[in-house]
Protein backbone atom coordinates (compact mmCIF):
# COMPACT_ATOMS: atom_id res chain seq x y z
CA UNK A 1 0.00 0.00 0.00
CA UNK A 2 1.18 3.52 -0.84
CA UNK A 3 0.09 6.56 1.18
CA UNK A 4 0.32 10.06 -0.32
CA UNK A 5 -0.61 13.30 1.40
CA UNK A 6 -1.87 16.68 0.26
CA UNK A 7 -4.37 19.33 1.30
CA UNK A 8 -7.94 18.11 1.70
CA UNK A 9 -10.19 20.77 0.17
CA UNK A 10 -13.55 18.97 0.04
CA UNK A 11 -14.42 16.50 2.75
CA UNK A 12 -15.83 13.05 2.28
CA UNK A 13 -14.45 9.60 1.54
CA UNK A 14 -14.37 8.01 -1.89
CA UNK A 15 -13.28 4.51 -2.88
CA UNK A 16 -12.82 3.69 -6.55
CA UNK A 17 -10.51 3.01 -9.45
CA UNK A 18 -8.04 5.59 -10.71
CA UNK A 19 -8.40 7.48 -13.97
CA UNK A 20 -5.08 9.25 -14.55
CA UNK A 21 -5.60 12.31 -16.74
CA UNK A 22 -2.31 13.12 -18.43
CA UNK A 23 -2.34 16.66 -19.68
CA UNK A 24 1.12 18.18 -19.61
CA UNK A 25 1.46 21.75 -20.76
CA UNK A 26 2.65 21.69 -24.37
CA UNK A 27 6.18 22.94 -24.98
CA UNK A 28 5.84 26.35 -26.58
CA UNK A 29 7.58 26.66 -29.97
CA UNK A 30 9.49 29.88 -30.66
CA UNK A 31 10.14 31.25 -34.14
CA UNK A 32 10.01 34.44 -36.18
CA UNK A 33 7.53 34.68 -39.06
CA UNK A 34 8.10 36.20 -42.48
CA UNK A 35 6.07 39.37 -43.03
CA UNK A 36 3.68 37.85 -45.56
CA UNK A 37 2.47 35.25 -42.99
CA UNK A 38 1.74 37.69 -40.15
CA UNK A 39 -2.00 38.12 -40.79
CA UNK A 40 -2.47 34.37 -41.25
CA UNK A 41 -0.85 33.89 -37.83
CA UNK A 42 -3.13 36.50 -36.28
CA UNK A 43 -6.12 34.67 -37.73
CA UNK A 44 -4.81 31.34 -36.37
CA UNK A 45 -4.55 32.88 -32.90
CA UNK A 46 -8.04 34.41 -33.04
CA UNK A 47 -9.53 31.09 -34.16
CA UNK A 48 -7.89 29.34 -31.18
CA UNK A 49 -9.38 31.95 -28.85
CA UNK A 50 -12.80 31.43 -30.42
CA UNK A 51 -12.52 27.63 -30.13
CA UNK A 52 -11.64 28.06 -26.47
CA UNK A 53 -14.65 30.32 -25.95
CA UNK A 54 -16.97 27.85 -27.69
CA UNK A 55 -15.68 24.95 -25.55
CA UNK A 56 -16.26 26.86 -22.31
CA UNK A 57 -19.68 28.07 -23.45
CA UNK A 58 -20.71 24.51 -24.33
CA UNK A 59 -19.68 23.31 -20.86
CA UNK A 60 -21.54 26.22 -19.28
CA UNK A 61 -24.69 25.44 -21.26
CA UNK A 62 -24.70 21.91 -19.83
CA UNK A 63 -24.65 23.04 -16.20
CA UNK A 64 -27.92 21.80 -14.64
CA UNK A 65 -30.24 24.31 -12.97
CA UNK A 66 -29.80 22.44 -9.68
CA UNK A 67 -26.01 23.11 -9.61
CA UNK A 68 -24.64 25.64 -7.09
CA UNK A 69 -24.63 29.23 -8.33
CA UNK A 70 -20.84 29.51 -8.26
CA UNK A 71 -20.57 26.66 -10.79
CA UNK A 72 -21.50 28.98 -13.65
CA UNK A 73 -19.68 31.98 -12.20
CA UNK A 74 -16.31 30.20 -12.29
CA UNK A 75 -16.81 29.26 -15.96
CA UNK A 76 -17.86 32.87 -16.58
CA UNK A 77 -14.59 34.03 -15.02
CA UNK A 78 -12.62 32.08 -17.64
CA UNK A 79 -14.87 33.44 -20.40
CA UNK A 80 -14.19 36.98 -19.15
CA UNK A 81 -10.45 36.35 -19.10
CA UNK A 82 -10.69 35.24 -22.73
CA UNK A 83 -12.31 38.58 -23.57
CA UNK A 84 -9.77 40.64 -21.65
CA UNK A 85 -7.58 42.71 -23.95
CA UNK A 86 -4.46 41.52 -22.12
CA UNK A 87 -5.21 38.03 -23.46
CA UNK A 88 -7.15 38.66 -26.66
CA UNK A 89 -5.32 41.73 -28.04
CA UNK A 90 -1.81 42.04 -26.61
CA UNK A 91 -0.60 38.75 -28.20
CA UNK A 92 -1.85 40.06 -31.55
CA UNK A 93 0.38 43.11 -31.11
CA UNK A 94 3.34 40.82 -30.41
CA UNK A 95 2.61 38.84 -33.57
CA UNK A 96 2.38 41.95 -35.74
CA UNK A 97 5.16 44.04 -34.20
CA UNK A 98 7.71 41.33 -33.34
CA UNK A 99 6.72 38.78 -35.97
CA UNK A 100 6.41 36.10 -33.27
CA UNK A 101 4.44 32.92 -33.73
CA UNK A 102 1.11 32.88 -31.88
CA UNK A 103 2.21 30.44 -29.16
CA UNK A 104 5.25 32.54 -28.22
CA UNK A 105 3.24 35.78 -28.31
CA UNK A 106 0.59 34.35 -25.99
CA UNK A 107 3.02 32.63 -23.63
CA UNK A 108 5.12 35.80 -23.21
CA UNK A 109 2.04 37.88 -22.41
CA UNK A 110 0.74 35.30 -19.92
CA UNK A 111 4.07 35.36 -18.05
CA UNK A 112 3.77 39.12 -17.65
CA UNK A 113 0.26 38.75 -16.22
CA UNK A 114 1.26 35.93 -13.87
CA UNK A 115 4.13 38.08 -12.60
CA UNK A 116 1.63 40.81 -11.67
CA UNK A 117 -0.51 38.31 -9.72
CA UNK A 118 2.57 36.83 -8.03
CA UNK A 119 3.26 40.21 -6.41
CA UNK A 120 -0.20 40.42 -4.88
CA UNK A 121 -0.30 40.05 -1.11
CA UNK A 122 -3.90 38.91 -0.81
CA UNK A 123 -3.92 35.08 -1.06
CA UNK A 124 -7.27 34.88 -2.81
CA UNK A 125 -6.41 37.41 -5.49
CA UNK A 126 -2.91 36.07 -5.98
CA UNK A 127 -4.36 32.64 -6.55
CA UNK A 128 -6.27 34.06 -9.53
CA UNK A 129 -3.07 33.65 -11.52
CA UNK A 130 -4.20 30.02 -11.77
CA UNK A 131 -7.23 31.11 -13.79
CA UNK A 132 -5.00 33.04 -16.21
CA UNK A 133 -2.67 30.03 -16.61
CA UNK A 134 -5.61 27.69 -17.19
CA UNK A 135 -7.14 29.92 -19.86
CA UNK A 136 -3.78 30.35 -21.60
CA UNK A 137 -3.19 26.58 -21.54
CA UNK A 138 -6.58 26.03 -23.17
CA UNK A 139 -5.71 28.46 -25.98
CA UNK A 140 -2.28 26.86 -26.41
CA UNK A 141 -3.84 23.40 -26.76
CA UNK A 142 -6.22 24.77 -29.39
CA UNK A 143 -3.29 26.35 -31.22
CA UNK A 144 -1.11 23.24 -31.17
CA UNK A 145 -3.72 20.46 -31.36
CA UNK A 146 -6.79 22.14 -32.87
CA UNK A 147 -8.56 18.83 -33.51
CA UNK A 148 -8.38 17.69 -29.86
CA UNK A 149 -11.66 18.51 -28.13
CA UNK A 150 -11.52 17.69 -24.43
CA UNK A 151 -15.33 17.55 -24.27
CA UNK A 152 -15.19 14.56 -26.62
CA UNK A 153 -12.05 13.10 -25.02
CA UNK A 154 -13.74 13.02 -21.62
CA UNK A 155 -17.10 11.85 -22.95
CA UNK A 156 -16.66 8.37 -21.45
CA UNK A 157 -18.81 7.61 -18.43
CA UNK A 158 -16.47 7.71 -15.43
CA UNK A 159 -18.96 6.59 -12.79
CA UNK A 160 -17.15 5.71 -9.60
CA UNK A 161 -13.71 6.67 -10.91
CA UNK A 162 -11.28 8.91 -9.03
CA UNK A 163 -9.52 11.32 -11.39
CA UNK A 164 -5.82 11.93 -10.77
CA UNK A 165 -4.33 14.90 -12.65
CA UNK A 166 -1.62 17.53 -12.48
CA UNK A 167 -4.28 20.24 -12.27
CA UNK A 168 -7.95 20.74 -13.13
CA UNK A 169 -9.78 23.83 -14.28
CA UNK A 170 -13.28 24.74 -13.04
CA UNK A 171 -14.53 23.64 -16.47
CA UNK A 172 -12.82 20.29 -15.96
CA UNK A 173 -14.53 19.91 -12.58
CA UNK A 174 -17.96 20.59 -14.10
CA UNK A 175 -17.30 18.25 -17.02
CA UNK A 176 -16.03 15.47 -14.78
CA UNK A 177 -18.96 15.88 -12.40
CA UNK A 178 -21.22 15.19 -15.39
CA UNK A 179 -19.15 12.07 -16.06
CA UNK A 180 -20.06 10.95 -12.52
CA UNK A 181 -16.57 10.86 -11.00
CA UNK A 182 -16.52 10.12 -7.28
CA UNK A 183 -13.45 12.23 -6.36
CA UNK A 184 -10.36 13.92 -7.76
CA UNK A 185 -6.73 14.38 -6.76
CA UNK A 186 -4.30 16.94 -8.20
CA UNK A 187 -0.57 17.41 -7.78
CA UNK A 188 -0.94 21.21 -7.92
CA UNK A 189 -3.47 23.66 -6.54
CA UNK A 190 -4.43 25.18 -3.22
CA UNK A 191 -7.42 25.31 -0.87
CA UNK A 192 -8.68 28.65 -2.20
CA UNK A 193 -8.41 27.90 -5.92
CA UNK A 194 -11.65 28.11 -7.88
CA UNK A 195 -11.46 24.38 -8.56
CA UNK A 196 -11.15 23.63 -4.82
CA UNK A 197 -14.10 25.90 -4.02
CA UNK A 198 -16.11 24.28 -6.80
CA UNK A 199 -15.29 20.80 -5.47
CA UNK A 200 -16.82 21.77 -2.13
CA UNK A 201 -19.89 23.23 -3.83
CA UNK A 202 -20.37 20.18 -6.05
CA UNK A 203 -19.78 17.89 -3.07
CA UNK A 204 -16.86 16.06 -4.70
CA UNK A 205 -14.22 14.73 -2.24
CA UNK A 206 -10.94 16.25 -3.36
CA UNK A 207 -7.28 16.59 -2.42
CA UNK A 208 -4.84 19.08 -3.97
CA UNK A 209 -1.08 19.42 -3.75
CA UNK A 210 -0.42 15.65 -3.72
CA UNK A 211 3.09 15.79 -5.12
CA UNK A 212 3.95 12.86 -7.38
CA UNK A 213 0.39 11.53 -7.62
CA UNK A 214 0.41 11.28 -11.43
CA UNK A 215 3.77 9.47 -11.28
CA UNK A 216 2.90 6.89 -8.64
CA UNK A 217 -0.73 6.14 -9.54
CA UNK A 218 -1.76 4.04 -12.53
CA UNK A 219 -5.17 3.99 -14.23
CA UNK A 220 -7.44 1.24 -12.82
CA UNK A 221 -5.55 1.00 -9.52
CA UNK A 222 -7.88 1.02 -6.50
CA UNK A 223 -7.73 4.26 -4.51
CA UNK A 224 -9.09 5.65 -1.27
CA UNK A 225 -9.52 9.42 -1.01
CA UNK A 226 -10.02 10.99 2.41
CA UNK A 227 -10.94 14.55 1.48
CA UNK A 228 -11.02 15.78 5.06
CA UNK A 229 -7.58 14.55 6.11
CA UNK A 230 -5.96 15.01 2.70
CA UNK A 231 -4.86 11.36 2.43
CA UNK A 232 -4.65 9.28 -0.75
CA UNK A 233 -4.20 5.51 -0.31
CA UNK A 234 -3.15 3.38 -3.27
CA UNK A 235 -3.80 -0.40 -3.36
CA UNK A 236 -4.90 -0.60 0.29
CA UNK A 237 -5.24 -3.92 2.13
CA UNK A 238 -8.66 -5.54 2.55
CA UNK A 239 -8.95 -4.56 6.24
CA UNK A 240 -8.22 -0.89 5.49
CA UNK A 241 -10.75 -0.88 2.65
CA UNK A 242 -13.39 -2.28 5.03
CA UNK A 243 -12.61 0.41 7.61
CA UNK A 244 -12.93 3.24 5.07
CA UNK A 245 -16.17 1.79 3.72
CA UNK A 246 -17.55 1.94 7.26
CA UNK A 247 -16.37 5.54 7.65
CA UNK A 248 -17.95 6.48 4.32
CA UNK A 249 -21.26 5.02 5.43
CA UNK A 250 -21.09 7.02 8.67
CA UNK A 251 -20.36 10.23 6.74
CA UNK A 252 -23.29 9.63 4.37
CA UNK A 253 -25.64 9.19 7.33
CA UNK A 254 -24.23 12.32 9.00
CA UNK A 255 -24.78 14.42 5.86
CA UNK A 256 -28.36 13.21 5.62
CA UNK A 257 -28.93 14.34 9.20
CA UNK A 258 -27.40 17.74 8.47
CA UNK A 259 -30.05 18.34 5.80
CA UNK A 260 -32.64 18.22 8.59
CA UNK A 261 -31.02 21.24 10.22
CA UNK A 262 -31.77 23.74 7.44
CA UNK A 263 -34.86 25.10 9.19
CA UNK A 264 -33.63 24.56 12.76
CA UNK A 265 -32.59 27.42 15.03
CA UNK A 266 -28.91 27.96 15.73
CA UNK A 267 -29.23 27.71 19.50
CA UNK A 268 -26.75 25.97 21.78
CA UNK A 269 -27.69 23.16 24.15
CA UNK A 270 -27.72 25.67 27.03
CA UNK A 271 -30.01 28.08 25.16
CA UNK A 272 -27.60 30.66 23.72
CA UNK A 273 -28.41 32.09 20.28
CA UNK A 274 -25.50 31.97 17.83
CA UNK A 275 -25.73 33.77 14.48
CA UNK A 276 -24.51 31.75 11.49
CA UNK A 277 -24.02 33.85 8.38
CA UNK A 278 -22.50 33.34 4.94
CA UNK A 279 -19.69 34.88 2.88
CA UNK A 280 -20.39 35.77 -0.76
CA UNK A 281 -18.50 37.32 -3.66
CA UNK A 282 -21.16 37.79 -6.33
CA UNK A 283 -24.94 38.35 -6.32
CA UNK A 284 -25.39 34.90 -7.90
CA UNK A 285 -23.97 33.30 -4.72
CA UNK A 286 -27.26 34.05 -2.96
CA UNK A 287 -28.80 30.77 -4.10
CA UNK A 288 -26.35 28.76 -1.98
CA UNK A 289 -26.97 31.05 1.01
CA UNK A 290 -30.73 30.54 0.88
CA UNK A 291 -30.37 26.77 0.46
CA UNK A 292 -28.68 26.38 3.86
CA UNK A 293 -30.89 28.85 5.73
CA UNK A 294 -28.12 31.28 6.74
CA UNK A 295 -29.03 34.10 9.13
CA UNK A 296 -27.75 36.64 6.61
CA UNK A 297 -24.57 37.75 4.84
CA UNK A 298 -21.63 38.32 7.15
CA UNK A 299 -19.22 39.28 4.35
CA UNK A 300 -19.99 40.53 0.86
CA UNK A 301 -16.65 40.96 -0.93
CA UNK A 302 -17.34 43.89 -3.25
CA UNK A 303 -13.96 43.89 -5.02
CA UNK A 304 -15.19 41.17 -7.38
CA UNK A 305 -17.43 43.77 -9.03
CA UNK A 306 -14.24 45.60 -10.01
CA UNK A 307 -12.45 42.69 -11.64
CA UNK A 308 -12.25 41.50 -15.28
CA UNK A 309 -13.27 44.85 -16.73
CA UNK A 310 -11.64 47.95 -18.21
CA UNK A 311 -13.33 50.54 -16.00
CA UNK A 312 -14.46 50.32 -12.35
CA UNK A 313 -18.22 49.97 -11.86
CA UNK A 314 -20.13 53.20 -11.38
CA UNK A 315 -22.46 54.07 -8.51
CA UNK A 316 -25.58 52.84 -10.33
CA UNK A 317 -24.14 49.43 -11.21
CA UNK A 318 -22.95 48.91 -7.64
CA UNK A 319 -26.31 50.02 -6.27
CA UNK A 320 -28.12 47.48 -8.45
CA UNK A 321 -25.78 44.65 -7.40
CA UNK A 322 -26.09 45.40 -3.69
CA UNK A 323 -29.86 45.91 -3.90
CA UNK A 324 -30.31 42.57 -5.67
CA UNK A 325 -28.61 40.76 -2.79
CA UNK A 326 -30.52 42.70 -0.12
CA UNK A 327 -33.90 42.00 -1.72
CA UNK A 328 -33.10 38.31 -2.09
CA UNK A 329 -32.33 38.03 1.64
CA UNK A 330 -35.87 39.20 2.50
CA UNK A 331 -35.11 41.11 5.66
CA UNK A 332 -31.98 39.29 6.80
CA UNK A 333 -28.90 41.50 7.33
CA UNK A 334 -26.31 41.98 4.57
CA UNK A 335 -22.80 43.04 5.59
CA UNK A 336 -21.11 44.84 2.69
CA UNK A 337 -17.35 45.18 2.93
CA UNK A 338 -15.98 48.26 1.21
CA UNK A 339 -13.41 47.82 -1.53
CA UNK A 340 -10.42 45.73 -0.45
CA UNK A 341 -7.96 46.33 -3.27
CA UNK A 342 -4.83 48.36 -3.91
CA UNK A 343 -1.15 48.34 -3.07
CA UNK A 344 0.14 45.19 -4.71
CA UNK A 345 -3.37 44.22 -5.83
CA UNK A 346 -3.81 46.08 -9.08
CA UNK A 347 -7.15 45.63 -10.77
CA UNK A 348 -7.92 47.85 -13.75
CA UNK A 349 -5.11 50.17 -12.76
CA UNK A 350 -6.37 50.64 -9.19
CA UNK A 351 -3.46 50.95 -6.79
CA UNK A 352 0.25 50.88 -7.49
CA UNK A 353 2.82 48.11 -7.33
CA UNK A 354 5.74 50.52 -6.90
CA UNK A 355 5.81 50.29 -3.09
CA UNK A 356 8.95 48.82 -1.55
CA UNK A 357 6.75 46.38 0.36
CA UNK A 358 3.33 46.36 -1.32
CA UNK A 359 1.94 43.90 1.25
CA UNK A 360 2.14 46.76 3.74
CA UNK A 361 1.25 49.51 1.29
CA UNK A 362 -1.69 51.49 -0.02
CA UNK A 363 -4.60 49.05 0.04
CA UNK A 364 -8.14 48.54 1.35
CA UNK A 365 -9.37 51.48 3.47
CA UNK A 366 -6.04 53.25 2.98
CA UNK A 367 -6.54 53.27 -0.77
CA UNK A 368 -10.19 54.31 -0.46
CA UNK A 369 -9.36 57.25 1.80
CA UNK A 370 -6.48 58.21 -0.48
CA UNK A 371 -8.79 58.25 -3.52
CA UNK A 372 -12.27 59.32 -2.47
CA UNK A 373 -13.32 59.56 -6.13
CA UNK A 374 -13.26 55.74 -6.01
CA UNK A 375 -14.72 55.51 -2.51
CA UNK A 376 -17.61 57.98 -2.66
CA UNK A 377 -19.57 56.21 -5.44
CA UNK A 378 -19.37 52.97 -3.45
CA UNK A 379 -20.49 54.64 -0.23
CA UNK A 380 -23.41 56.29 -2.06
CA UNK A 381 -24.39 52.93 -3.57
CA UNK A 382 -24.28 51.17 -0.20
CA UNK A 383 -26.24 53.89 1.59
CA UNK A 384 -28.86 53.96 -1.17
CA UNK A 385 -29.21 50.16 -1.13
CA UNK A 386 -30.07 50.31 2.59
CA UNK A 387 -33.58 51.42 1.59
CA UNK A 388 -34.29 47.82 0.52
CA UNK A 389 -33.43 46.02 3.75
CA UNK A 390 -31.02 45.80 6.68
CA UNK A 391 -27.48 46.67 5.58
CA UNK A 392 -24.24 46.80 7.57
CA UNK A 393 -21.14 48.53 6.16
CA UNK A 394 -17.76 47.02 7.05
CA UNK A 395 -14.35 48.71 6.74
CA UNK A 396 -11.39 46.43 5.89
CA UNK A 397 -7.82 46.57 7.18
CA UNK A 398 -8.25 49.19 9.90
CA UNK A 399 -5.01 50.00 11.69
CA UNK A 400 -5.82 53.25 13.53
CA UNK A 401 -8.94 54.91 14.92
CA UNK A 402 -8.41 57.98 12.74
CA UNK A 403 -9.41 55.88 9.72
CA UNK A 404 -12.74 55.13 11.39
CA UNK A 405 -13.46 58.82 11.95
CA UNK A 406 -12.62 59.70 8.34
CA UNK A 407 -14.94 56.99 6.99
CA UNK A 408 -17.74 58.04 9.33
CA UNK A 409 -17.35 61.66 8.18
CA UNK A 410 -17.58 60.60 4.54
CA UNK A 411 -20.71 58.54 5.25
CA UNK A 412 -22.24 61.56 6.97
CA UNK A 413 -21.46 63.74 3.95
CA UNK A 414 -22.90 61.17 1.54
CA UNK A 415 -26.11 60.91 3.56
CA UNK A 416 -26.48 64.68 3.55
CA UNK A 417 -26.02 64.80 -0.26
CA UNK A 418 -28.57 62.04 -0.81
CA UNK A 419 -31.05 63.64 1.60
CA UNK A 420 -30.76 67.00 -0.18
CA UNK A 421 -31.58 65.23 -3.45
CA UNK A 422 -34.56 63.41 -1.98
CA UNK A 423 -32.98 59.95 -2.30
CA UNK A 424 -34.36 57.31 0.07
CA UNK A 425 -32.06 55.38 2.45
CA UNK A 426 -32.19 53.88 5.95
CA UNK A 427 -31.30 56.47 8.52
CA UNK A 428 -29.67 53.78 10.65
CA UNK A 429 -26.67 52.20 8.89
CA UNK A 430 -24.50 50.12 11.27
CA UNK A 431 -20.79 50.58 10.52
CA UNK A 432 -18.25 47.97 11.61
CA UNK A 433 -14.57 47.31 11.23
CA UNK A 434 -12.54 44.28 10.22
CA UNK A 435 -9.91 43.25 12.72
CA UNK A 436 -7.22 41.70 10.54
CA UNK A 437 -4.13 43.71 11.51
CA UNK A 438 -2.48 42.81 14.85
CA UNK A 439 -2.39 46.50 15.82
CA UNK A 440 -6.19 46.68 15.48
CA UNK A 441 -6.67 43.51 17.55
CA UNK A 442 -4.39 44.76 20.33
CA UNK A 443 -6.21 48.11 20.39
CA UNK A 444 -9.69 46.70 19.73
CA UNK A 445 -10.96 48.39 22.88
CA UNK A 446 -10.11 51.75 21.28
CA UNK A 447 -12.00 50.94 18.06
CA UNK A 448 -15.08 49.33 19.62
CA UNK A 449 -16.69 52.47 21.18
CA UNK A 450 -16.86 54.13 17.74
CA UNK A 451 -18.24 51.19 15.77
CA UNK A 452 -21.47 49.16 15.74
CA UNK A 453 -19.75 45.78 15.34
CA UNK A 454 -16.36 44.13 14.80
CA UNK A 455 -15.51 41.26 12.48
CA UNK A 456 -12.32 39.22 12.78
CA UNK A 457 -10.68 38.42 9.44
CA UNK A 458 -8.57 35.46 10.49
CA UNK A 459 -6.92 34.85 7.11
CA UNK A 460 -4.92 38.08 7.20
CA UNK A 461 -4.74 38.29 11.00
CA UNK A 462 -2.90 34.95 11.16
CA UNK A 463 -0.56 35.83 8.30
CA UNK A 464 0.34 39.26 9.68
CA UNK A 465 0.71 37.96 13.24
CA UNK A 466 2.96 35.04 12.28
CA UNK A 467 4.75 36.86 9.40
CA UNK A 468 4.13 33.99 6.98
CA UNK A 469 2.52 33.52 3.60
CA UNK A 470 0.12 30.58 3.57
CA UNK A 471 0.39 30.30 -0.22
CA UNK A 472 4.18 29.88 -0.04
CA UNK A 473 4.99 26.16 0.15
CA UNK A 474 8.28 26.89 1.92
CA UNK A 475 6.67 28.51 4.96
CA UNK A 476 2.94 27.67 4.95
CA UNK A 477 3.53 24.88 7.46
CA UNK A 478 3.83 27.71 10.00
CA UNK A 479 0.28 28.91 9.25
CA UNK A 480 -1.57 27.81 12.36
CA UNK A 481 -4.88 29.28 13.62
CA UNK A 482 -4.13 27.73 17.03
CA UNK A 483 -0.92 29.67 17.58
CA UNK A 484 -1.19 31.13 21.13
CA UNK A 485 -0.71 34.68 19.82
CA UNK A 486 -3.59 34.29 17.37
CA UNK A 487 -5.93 32.83 20.00
CA UNK A 488 -5.09 35.67 22.41
CA UNK A 489 -5.74 38.33 19.75
CA UNK A 490 -9.11 36.74 18.98
CA UNK A 491 -9.99 36.72 22.69
CA UNK A 492 -8.84 40.33 23.08
CA UNK A 493 -11.11 41.41 20.24
CA UNK A 494 -14.13 39.49 21.57
CA UNK A 495 -13.64 41.00 25.02
CA UNK A 496 -13.35 44.50 23.55
CA UNK A 497 -16.66 44.08 21.75
CA UNK A 498 -18.32 42.76 24.87
CA UNK A 499 -16.95 45.68 26.89
CA UNK A 500 -18.41 48.16 24.42
CA UNK A 501 -21.70 46.28 24.11
CA UNK A 502 -21.32 45.53 20.39
CA UNK A 503 -21.34 42.16 18.57
CA UNK A 504 -18.15 40.52 17.34
CA UNK A 505 -18.19 38.26 14.28
CA UNK A 506 -15.57 36.15 12.52
CA UNK A 507 -15.56 35.95 8.72
CA UNK A 508 -12.24 34.23 7.96
CA UNK A 509 -11.78 30.57 7.08
CA UNK A 510 -11.39 29.67 10.74
CA UNK A 511 -15.11 30.46 11.24
CA UNK A 512 -16.12 27.69 8.85
CA UNK A 513 -13.69 25.06 10.12
CA UNK A 514 -15.50 22.61 12.40
CA UNK A 515 -12.30 21.83 14.30
CA UNK A 516 -12.28 25.30 15.87
CA UNK A 517 -16.02 25.86 16.46
CA UNK A 518 -16.14 24.68 20.08
CA UNK A 519 -13.04 26.68 21.00
CA UNK A 520 -14.46 29.84 19.42
CA UNK A 521 -17.77 29.36 21.24
CA UNK A 522 -15.85 29.00 24.48
CA UNK A 523 -13.93 32.20 23.74
CA UNK A 524 -17.27 34.01 23.49
CA UNK A 525 -17.79 34.33 19.73
CA UNK A 526 -21.50 34.72 18.94
CA UNK A 527 -21.47 35.37 15.18
CA UNK A 528 -19.80 33.17 12.54
CA UNK A 529 -19.68 33.89 8.80
CA UNK A 530 -18.44 31.25 6.37
CA UNK A 531 -18.80 29.59 2.97
CA UNK A 532 -22.41 28.32 2.75
CA UNK A 533 -21.20 24.73 2.30
CA UNK A 534 -19.79 24.71 5.86
CA UNK A 535 -22.79 26.21 7.63
CA UNK A 536 -24.90 23.15 8.49
CA UNK A 537 -22.01 21.26 10.08
CA UNK A 538 -21.19 24.32 12.21
CA UNK A 539 -24.87 24.57 13.19
CA UNK A 540 -24.85 20.93 14.30
CA UNK A 541 -21.87 21.62 16.57
CA UNK A 542 -23.50 24.74 18.01
CA UNK A 543 -26.72 22.87 18.80
CA UNK A 544 -24.85 20.10 20.61
CA UNK A 545 -22.60 22.44 22.64
CA UNK A 546 -22.90 23.73 26.19
CA UNK A 547 -21.21 27.11 25.83
CA UNK A 548 -20.84 27.71 29.56
CA UNK A 549 -18.84 24.48 29.81
CA UNK A 550 -16.76 25.42 26.78
CA UNK A 551 -15.79 28.72 28.42
CA UNK A 552 -13.84 26.81 31.07
CA UNK A 553 -12.10 24.80 28.40
CA UNK A 554 -11.17 27.96 26.45
CA UNK A 555 -9.59 29.41 29.59
CA UNK A 556 -7.26 26.39 29.72
CA UNK A 557 -6.36 26.86 26.05
CA UNK A 558 -5.41 30.49 26.68
CA UNK A 559 -2.98 29.34 29.36
CA UNK A 560 -1.30 26.71 27.15
CA UNK A 561 2.26 27.79 26.47
CA UNK A 562 3.25 25.18 23.88
CA UNK A 563 1.49 24.66 20.58
CA UNK A 564 1.63 20.88 20.97
CA UNK A 565 -0.31 21.14 24.21
CA UNK A 566 -2.81 23.55 22.67
CA UNK A 567 -3.49 21.24 19.71
CA UNK A 568 -3.88 18.30 22.07
CA UNK A 569 -6.46 20.21 24.14
CA UNK A 570 -8.54 21.08 21.06
CA UNK A 571 -8.35 17.52 19.75
CA UNK A 572 -9.40 16.18 23.15
CA UNK A 573 -12.41 18.50 23.24
CA UNK A 574 -13.56 17.52 19.75
CA UNK A 575 -13.11 13.80 20.41
CA UNK A 576 -14.97 14.10 23.71
CA UNK A 577 -18.00 15.71 22.05
CA UNK A 578 -20.66 13.03 22.24
CA UNK A 579 -22.66 12.39 19.05
CA UNK A 580 -25.58 11.19 21.17
CA UNK A 581 -26.01 14.76 22.42
CA UNK A 582 -26.43 16.11 18.91
CA UNK A 583 -29.94 17.49 18.43
CA UNK A 584 -30.86 16.91 14.79
CA UNK A 585 -34.57 17.57 15.08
Amino acid sequence: MLSLHGKGVSSGISIGKAFVLQRDRPEVPEYVLPRHLIEDEVERFLQAVERSRAQLQRIRNHIPSTAPAETASFIDTHLLILQDTMISEEPVKNIRERQWNAELALDTQSKRLVDVFEKMEDPYLRNRKTDVIQVVDRILRNLMTPGDDEHERLSTDLSGYIVVATDLTPADAVLLKHRNISAFVTTLGGPISHTAILARSLDIPAIVGVHGATQYVRTEEELIVDGKRGVLLVAAEREILAEFRRRKSDIDRFRHHLELLKTSESVSADGQRISLMANIELPDDIKAVLQVGADGIGLYRTEFLFMNRKEPPGEEEQYEAYSRVIRALSGKPVTIRTLDLGGDKQVNGIGSSQAVNPALGLRAVRLCLNDTSLFRPQLRAIVRSSAHGPVRLMIPMLSNVGEVFRVLDLIKEVKAELSDNGVRFAERLPVGGMIEVPAAAIAADLFAPHLDFLSIGTNDLIQYTLAIDRIDDTVNYLYDPLHPSVIRLIKTTIDAGRGAGIPVAMCGEMAGDARYTRLLLGLGLTEFSMHPAALLEIKQIVRSSDIDELAGFAANVLQAGRMEALHALVDELNERASPENTNLS
